[in-house]
Parts: C-alpha cells; structure tokens; sequence
C-alpha cells in the first residue's frame, strides 16, 4: 500500500485546504515545531479510516471555535495495482466515497471495504476506541505510546495469527492440549488458577482442620480459666468485707471543697479577660494616632523632594532654550539648499506625476465613497452612545474613569508637544504690498505658519503650491491629536466636570460604565478607530483630495523646455541627498524643539504639585489635627499604664491559687470516689456471676469434649497432607506438558521470530526478543549462552520498551507484507527517549524498513533525523502553501 495524496479541510487547526501531494514510496519525514499541525494530520489518516462519516462522537474535528464547520479528508493510495480515492465528511455534510479504479461505493459499504483490506472494524456506538483498530492500530503509533506494545497485539492478534496460518485454537485441540486440559481441570479443583490457593475439597478440610485446632485450643483455654475462677472467687470474698466501711465518701467531700475554691478563682479570671480586651482596644486606637502621626512626617518629606525637582526641572529648560538657536539657524540652510533641489526635481516629473495623477482620480474617489458609509455608520452609533451616556449622569465616579481621565490629558498634552515640534513651518518674507493666499489666511510681510495639514499657496501670475506636512508621520500625528482632544472633551462631558480638579473631588462618587456603551464604543472603535472627528476630517481630505487632483491634473503645464533640465533620476539624487540633509536638520530641531516644551510642561507639573503639597500642610485644620492626636496619645498612654498595672496584680493572684492544679484536684477526687464505689459494686457483681459459672463449668465435662476434639483433629491434618501432596504431583505434571506445548507453539511463530530477529541484529548484535502464546514481546535475551541475560519487556527501560515495540511493530509489518496484506506505517514524534548511539542504529532500521514499506515519521526534533536518508518536509511550508 502506498499512499499518493492527502487533502484536509475545516479540520482543527486546518481551517482551509492543506494539501500533501508526492509521498515518497520509503520513508517521509515531517517535521516542525508543536502545535504546528503534524498531530492534526495523523487525526485525520486515523479519522478517515476509524471513524464512521455518521459519527457525532468526533466533534474534536471542529476547527478551534466553529462549530458550523464540516471537517473533510481525501486520500489517494495504491494497492495491488489499483488506485484507491476515499473522499470523508463528518458532522454538518456527512459523507463517505470511496472509488477503486472507477468502482464507486460510499456510506456505510465503502467504510466496510475499507475495514476489511486494513484489518480492523467500526465501533458499534459512539467514537471508534484503541481495541477496534486492529491492524492499523499496531503499525500506527501515536504520540507517547511507542512503549505500549501489549494492548496493541492483543487488539490485532486475531489477524496476525490468521496471517501465521495456524491459530492457537488449533493447536490446543490436539490430543496433547485435551491431556494438559484434564490435567489443568484436575490441579484447579484443588488450588485456584492465579494464586495457587488451596480451593475445593483441599480448602475445605484446610478450613475444618483450622476449625477443629481453634475448638481444641478454647477447651484447654476454658479448662486453665476454670481453675482460675476458682482462686479468684476466694479473692473477691475477702475484698466485700473491706467495703462495708464505704472509703469512697471522705474523697468526695475533699472534692466539693476544692470546687467551690474554684469558682472564686474562675471570678477572677472573668474579670481578667474583660480587662485584657480593653487593654487590646485601647493599644489598637494608640497604633491608630501614631500611624496619622507618621502619616505627617512622611508628608513633609515628600515637600521637601518635591521643591528639590522644582529646582532640577528649571535647570533643565534653561538647558533646553540655549541650544535652540544653533538649530534654527541649521535648519535654515537646509530648507534653502532642498527648495533648490526641489525645483529641479518637480520639473522634471511633470510628465510623470500626469500619469500618476490620472490613476490616483480613479483611487480618491472609491476612497470618498468608503468614508460616507463609515461616516453614516459612525453618526448614528455617537447619537446612540450620547443617550446612553445620558442614562449614567446619576452614578457616581470610579477610579477607573478617573485614570482614564488622567490618561487623556497626559496624551494630549504629549501630542501637543509633538505635534508642535513636528509640524511644517513656512517663514515668509513679501515686498511691501505684496501678499500671498495660504489657505484661507492671506500672508503679508514677514512671519511664521505652522502647517498641520495639506494647505494650497496661491501664487498670484504663477499657479498654485500645495503643501503636504511631512516629517515623522505629521498626518497621523495630526489625527491623533484630534482624537485625544476629542476624547478629553467627551471624557469631561460625560463626568460631568469641567477639569480634572473637580473629578479628583467626585472620584468616589462614581462607578463603572456599563457593558453597553463599551460594546458602543468598540463598535465605533472599528468603524473610526481615530474618532469620528477624524473619519470628517478624513472625507474632508479625501474630497480635497480629489478636488486638488483635477485641478493639478488641469493645471499641469505643456512639458516645454525640459530638454535642458537632468533626467528625473539624476534629479531625484540630487533632490533625496538634500531633502536627506534637511531631515537630520528638522529632526535636530524637533528634537530640540520637544525637548524644550517637555521640559516646560514638566517644570508647571512640579510646581504645581509643590504648591498643592504646601498648602495642605501649612493648612490650619492639618496643625490642629496633629496637635489633637498628640494629647489623645499621651491620654491613651496613662489610661493603659494603669491598667496594666491592674492586670498584673490579678494575674499574681491568679497565679498563686493554682486554677490548673484546683481543677485537677476536682477531677481527681470524685474520679477517685467514682472510682471507689464502682470497683465495690463491680466486686459484688462478679461474686455473683462467678459462683454460677463455677457450678456451671462443673457439669460440662470439659475434659471429655477436649478428648474427643483431639482425635478429629489428627484425623484432619492427616487428609491436608494428601491433599498438598495430590496438588504438587498435578503442579509438576502441568508444568511439564505445557512447556511441551510451548515448544510446538515456538515453531509455528518461527516466522515473526525471524523478523524480529532481522532488526534486532542492527541494535543489539547476538540478541533475541521472545513472545508468548499471544504473540506478545515477552522476553529480551542478549549475550552468549554462558553469559546471556533475561529481561522482561515490562522491565526494561522506557526508552528500550519504545525501541523495542518499534522493532516489534516493524515485524509485524513484514509478516502482513509476505501475506500480502496492506501495510502503511505512521510514527508520531517516535524514538523521542532514545540516546544518540542508539537513535543512530533505529535510524538504520527505519531506513531498511522503508525499502519494503511506506513509512510517515513526524517530529518536532529535525535534528536528530538529519541523516536517516531523506528529506524533511517543514509544516510550516505546507501550511504556507495553503495561504
């Protein structure tokens, strides 16, 4: 059987088609790291031949979070000169084909085929289990169970002692297995099959002999009391005579004293507790004052840290203001040396930026109609975000939207800074009555602009320059600022506060939005992720835009006396290096620039928390409190001295009256009485008893009962030792024929044991791996007969039961081969707990298993299969293709 193409689809991680075309007939190696599909491809082999299409056990098919889905499989093997198309669909579209060289079958008939050619069948209800899989399942190994050998063989022995030729059936209906049968059934009619314990007639007269020794030894037990309760009669006889005297009154009067001593010293223990609470109240409140007292302290500290970055704050701006001429001047002879350039180049893309402009028409406008549906969209979800906000104006103020508030402003006052460091500024300097049209704001005689946002510059006589912000992303610097302000005003109006003062003051009085507005939110989020302001202003762009390109596309001049200006290249070069220069100038001074209003901003911040730290300490309501905790201290410290000193004057009172030992005394003496009183009764009690029993042990006849148990006993014991006899005669004779019968069974498995002794030649030299009646590994022998060692499979290592169960695996597959049934073997991240030496020599096995039979081997350990002989193909490749 050769496998030729694998497609899955909607399957786990598989969401689209992954498609594995070009298995090589040997060997094919997988590999890429977890979680990266290999487990899910060999679900899939395994859910296209166990799985009926019917099941609604394999909801584990799903892709991860759809349950709508409707996993798929499609293989192509050949077999026998026949090409074999099984196509699978499980749970939402379920169906089965399959095609044998234009031989359609599907459903229920097709799966049939299927079990029948591989060797396993179907699980009568629910999802197909390890013990239906039968062939498929031993040469199928999946992840972490290489080791597990047993259940594997057993679940398949059926067909492998089909393909031997013999069952073991047969073999134990010979006139040989009826004797050792006989023999059995005679042996388990003594001792039990597992255990070998005594059962039947042999248990029976184990447990009469075990009866008899027990009766035996209680009527010498009742014979020696007997004589016993004979002195003890006499003992209690002369004890009654004591007690007429009655000892036990004196103990309890002696115990009624100590009890009512008790009580009092229990009064003062009452009276101790109480005391200690108050004492613990009162210590606590103390903490409480000296807590508010250090409270204050650390408060003063915190002034004097904060002046301290007053001081380093004014420091650092007058650093900031000397450096900024230097830069201006700079960027002054950059912005003239790249006008320069930028001539040149402009003119010669005149021609070019026609073509670009033409193409760039047909881009604004399905841009313009994008944004008026977001736009519509992104207005009808704020109206609706307006009402619900309306609905909470009664809550009260949480700390999250205090943050959040907090949040905003930080943001925007960071943008502030930078988008006036970044912004595009125009200095002008006109002849006395001249001016030029920016925009809307008409420029005369000398100044500066700051230009945020594309802006046209009429030139009156010439044309019209349009301007586009460039530095670090000025547009979107742009946008953000305008989405922080934004929020900022939106954040107040829905605080209802006018700045962030008055929120600090109403903090507490507020709770969280409900879930609704943040589903509003984030729905607005998706549809103006920059604020619908943005979204505006962004139709408003894209129409200026579109506008401003026919018009330039219009306005182009006829390309005349351009043969005499550079190729656009070399212009560009020329105009890259300047605009390169002009950029390290502008950044500088942005840099500068930002530096400079960081600081700023951070001096009015300090200060203005020095300022509020100030006053609340110099604050007469904060002296007054201070000095009203430092008498309630001094207070608390006298009340508590005296009463400690109260407390331990009854603690010594306490002391000195023992309460521990007074209790003791109570307990002891009326235990003592008690105890006194009972021994008498009991005393009297057993007199009685023990006459009637005396008089009734008498007329027994112990001695005659204990003669006659004797005798049956010898009787007994003497029957158990036949029967032990009788059962290591069987025993033996069991032994003897069934290692006959092993011999017999040795040779009808000479042919798996010839292919199990082909691979272990390459791991292990001069060894042998010997199975039972089962056709199970049961036993590794290595070495000469003189100095050869055993080890049970279950006794060996992890990482030699996992290479053993492989080489195993691997013989079974050439004992089918020869048979001519099917063989396709799948390893899962086999061979993981092998070292090198002997991962080296697996690999020599693989590679010689792969000349008889088609091999899948999946690892997320490349390395160490780097020289089996084959090339790896990487998951990540395939899944790669599919995208």
């Amino acid at each position: 059987m050769k496998l030729r193409r694998l497609c899955i689809e909607q399957f786990r991680q598989f969401r689209e088609p992954l498609q594995i075309e070009d298995f090589a007939p040997g060997v094919n190696l997988f590999v890429g790291p977890n979680e990266s599909g290999k487990s899910t491809v060999v679900r899939a082999i395994r859910a296209a031949f166990f799985e009926r299409c019917k099941s609604s056990s394999v909801e584990d098919l799903l892709p991860w979070g759809d349950s709508s889905a409707s996993p798929s499989v499609t293989l192509e093997f050949d077999w026998q000169g026949e090409r074999w198309k099984l196509a699978k669909r499980f749970l939402k579209q379920k169906r089965c084909d399959l095609e044998i060289d234009g031989r359609r079958f599907s459903g229920e008939e097709a799966e049939d085929r299927l079990a029948d050619l591989m060797g396993y069948h179907f699980s009568g209800r629910g999802a197909s289990k390890a013990e239906h899989w039968g062939i498929p399942g031993l040469l199928w190994i999946e992840q972490g169970m290489g080791q597990d050998i047993q259940s594997s063989v057993q679940y398949a022995g059926d067909y492998l002692k089909s393909v031997l030729g013999e069952s073991l059936g047969e073999v134990a209906s010979s006139a040989g297995d009826a004797l050792i049968a006989r023999v059995e059934q005679e042996w388990l009619k003594l001792v039990t099959a597992k255990k070998h314990s005594p059962t039947g007639e042999y248990a029976d007269v184990l447990n009469d002999r075990e009866v008899c020794r027990t009766r035996l030894d209680a009527l010498n037990a009742e014979i020696d009391g007997y004589r016993e309760q004979v002195d003890r009669l006499a003992d209690l006889r002369s004890q009654l005579i004591a007690d007429v005297g009655r000892p036990w009154e004196s103990s309890r009067a002696q115990a009624a004293q100590a009890a009512a001593h008790l009580a009092e010293v229990q009064g003062w223990r009452q009276a101790q507790q109480q005391d200690g609470q108050t004492l613990q109240q009162m210590e606590a409140s103390r903490q409480l004052c000296l807590d508010q007292l250090d409270a204050f302290v650390r408060q003063k500290d915190e002034l004097a840290e904060r002046d301290r970055t007053v001081e380093r704050a004014v420091a650092s701006v007058q650093d900031q203001e000397a450096r900024q001429p230097v830069l201006q001047a700079c960027l002054k002879d950059a912005q003239d040396a790249y006008e320069a350039a930028e001539a040149v180049f402009g003119r010669a893309r005149q021609h070019e930026r026609r073509v670009l402009l033409r193409h760039s028409l047909q881009r604004l406008e399905r841009d313009q109609d994008g944004v008026q549906d977001r736009l519509k969209r992104s207005r009808a979800l704020l109206e609706q975000l307006r009402l619900q906000r309306s609905e909470l104006q009664t809550l009260r103020m949480d700390a999250a939207s205090l943050k959040r508030l907090r949040s905003l402003i930080q943001e925007g006052s960071q943008l502030d800074v930078m988008q006036q460091s970044l912004a595009t500024r125009l200095r002008f300097d006109l002849q006395p009555e001249r001016h030029l049209d920016l925009g809307s704001d008409v420029l005369e005689g000398q100044g500066e602009r700051l230009l945020l946002e594309p802006t046209d510059l009429e030139l009156p006589g010439l044309g019209r320059l349009q301007i586009l912000p460039g530095g670090q992303d000025l547009p979107d610097l742009a946008r953000r600022r305008q989405a922080a302000q934004a929020a900022v005003q939106e954040c107040l109006a829905e605080l209802r506060v006018t700045d962030l003062l008055q929120a600090e003051a109403v903090a507490e009085r507020r709770n969280t939005l409900q879930g609704d507005i943040r589903h509003a939110e984030t729905m607005l989020k998706t549809l103006a992720p920059e604020g619908v302001e943005s979204l505006v202003a962004q139709q408003a762009k894209s129409l200026a835009d579109l506008q401003a390109a026919r018009a330039d596309l219009a306005a182009l001049p006829a390309a005349d006396g351009d043969d005499a200006l550079p190729v656009a290249s070399v212009a560009e070069v020329g105009r890259d290096m300047a605009r390169e220069a002009l950029k390290a100038a502008e950044g500088a001074a942005a840099g500068g620039e930002q530096d400079l209003n960081l600081a700023r901003q951070a001096l009015t911040s300090a200060r203005a928390e020095s300022q509020r730290l100030g006053d609340l300490l110099r604050s007469s309501d904060r002296q007054a409190q201070e000095k009203a905790l430092n008498l309630r201290l001094i207070e608390q410290n006298a009340q508590m001295v005296s009463l400690q000193d109260a407390i331990d004057g009854r603690r010594a009172q306490i002391d000195a009256a023992h309460p521990d030992i007074l209790e003791q005394d109570v307990q002891r003496l009326n235990a003592s009485a008690d105890a006194q009183e009972s021994a008498a009764e009991r005393r009297r009690q057993d007199l009685a008893g023990l006459q009637g029993r005396l008089e009734a042990l008498g007329a027994a006849g112990l001695e005659e009962q204990q003669a006659e148990c004797a005798q049956r006993f010898q009787y007994l014991d003497r029957r158990c030792t036949e029967l032990e006899q009788r059962s290591a005669a069987l025993g033996l004779l069991l032994e003897l024929l069934q290692s006959r019968r092993q011999a017999l069974t040795l040779r009808i498995q000479a042919p798996l044991q010839r292919h199990l002794q082909h691979y272990l030649q390459l791991l292990f030299g001069r060894s042998n791996l010997t199975v039972d009646e089962n056709l199970v590994p049961e036993t590794l022998v290595r070495g000469e007969r003189d100095t050869e060692s055993r080890t049970d499979y279950e006794s060996l290592s992890f990482g030699a039961r996992e290479q053993m169960g492989l080489i195993s695996r691997l013989a079974y597959a050439d004992l089918l081969q020869e048979a001519g049934r099917p063989t396709l073997i799948i390893l899962d991240d086999a061979l993981v707990h092998s070292d090198a030496t002997r991962l080296s020599q697996m690999k020599r096995i693989l590679f010689d298993a792969g000349q008889r039979h088609q091999i899948l081997l999946f690892s997320c350990h490349p390395d160490n299969w780097r020289d089996l002989g084959v090339a790896a193909v990487e998951m990540e490749s395939l899944k790669r293709s599919v995208r």
